[in-house]
């Protein structure tokens, strides 16, 4: 099984069956399951986004300045980590939240040496406020993190999509889910599932990524034991 992952949860999947905001009952859920890996004495870093809250890219479709939009979307990504920590320490699994945008009143700030000595001592660690620079998104921290940190590879745990599809299964009836990929596919395609600069990232470092529907329980555990799953991206043809 992978020993050290970054599991990357977007905003959405916390709002469960709510328009938006987030959902408690939601959030216990993936905290049970984040249990269930960190017992196995997998290493774990989440990357949270805040689609739930705000997206930057919406609001400057709205007219905002694009910076100011992606610094609200970044704060979104800290409400979501200290909701996901709350659930977490309510089933007794200890947790460090690190932040790239400083608010040292509830978080303390990502500093990678620190983040690896609190991997040594058990924590399961909530990566928040993106790469704290605007025009970058959470895919691209989530690549960032896994680079900084020698992760194995990144679990993208999708929010009721169980793959990375030829297009968007969403709006199309006849979209085809592709079970293998490599990073240099997602490139060359322009599949849609992760940033072009989170893959580049991805591709350059070889960390391997996992696409797969968290709604389902066990979803995030059988990702970590290698069971086939959703879709496989390999940082080269094997």
């Amino acid at each position: 099984m992978y020993k050290r992952i970054i599991l990357k949860i977007s905003g959405e999947a916390l709002k469960g069956d709510n328009l938006s905001g987030i959902d408690p009952k939601t959030v216990k859920s993936i905290a049970a399951q984040i249990k269930e890996v960190h017992e196995l004495g997998v290493q774990i870093g989440v990357v949270v986004g805040a689609g739930n809250l705000f997206r930057g890219r919406i609001g400057q479709e709205l007219g905002m300045d694009r910076s100011q939009a992606d610094y609200m979307g970044m704060l979104g990504t800290i409400m979501n980590g200290l909701a996901l920590q709350d659930g977490l320490e309510g089933l007794g699994v200890p947790t460090r939240v690190m932040t790239a945008v400083e608010v040292n009143a509830v978080a303390e700030p990502y500093i990678r040496r620190r983040a690896l000595r609190h991997f040594n001592k058990g924590y399961v660690l909530i990566f928040v406020g993106g790469t704290g620079s605007p025009y970058f998104s959470t895919d691209t921290a989530a690549a960032l993190r896994a680079a900084e940190l020698n992760m194995e590879a990144i679990l993208m745990a999708k929010n009721g999509i169980d793959g990375i599809y030829n297009k968007d299964p969403l709006k199309y009836d006849d979209a085809k889910m592709y079970h293998e990929l490599t990073q240099r596919e997602i490139l060359e395609k322009r599949l849609e599932v992760i940033d072009q600069t989170a893959a580049a990232m991805c591709l350059e470092n070889q960390i391997e990524l996992i696409v797969f529907n968290m709604n389902k329980p066990g979803n995030i555990k059988k990702a970590v034991l290698k069971e086939k799953l959703g879709t496989k991206v390999k940082w080269e043809e094997q």
